[in-house]
């Protein structure tokens, strides 16, 4: 009888620690949706088209899909665009030419 308490004891213990691993596993993946949100931001593309600098405080940004915004080599834009800090990189998802 106590080796089966024992082992009852034991599988809720574990029960309980899966069930919190994937709880905070749930936790960093909204973590992870909220900074993929698309941001505005208004500055020049590059000569060369891989290369994206912000009005705002003249940093300069690496396009990660620089075929997206072909064609406006040297333009002043606003992109809709996923910003990655840490990397100091832009995927641009839509551009519009600045007013």
């Amino acid at each position: 009888m106590k080796k089966l308490m024992t082992i009852c004891f034991a599988v809720a213990l574990l029960t309980f620690g899966v069930a919190s691993a994937q709880d905070s596993m749930q936790n960093d993946n909204m973590k992870a949706d909220a900074s993929k949100k698309a941001i505005q931001v208004t500055g020049k593309i590059s000569d060369d088209g891989k290369m994206f600098v912000n009005d705002k405080d003249n940093k300069s940004w690496t396009i990660t899909n620089p075929d997206t915004v072909k064609g406006h080599e040297g333009h002043h834009v606003t992109l809709t665009a996923h910003v990655y800090a840490d990397k100091n990189q832009v995927h641009v998802m839509s551009l519009t030419m600045a007013k």
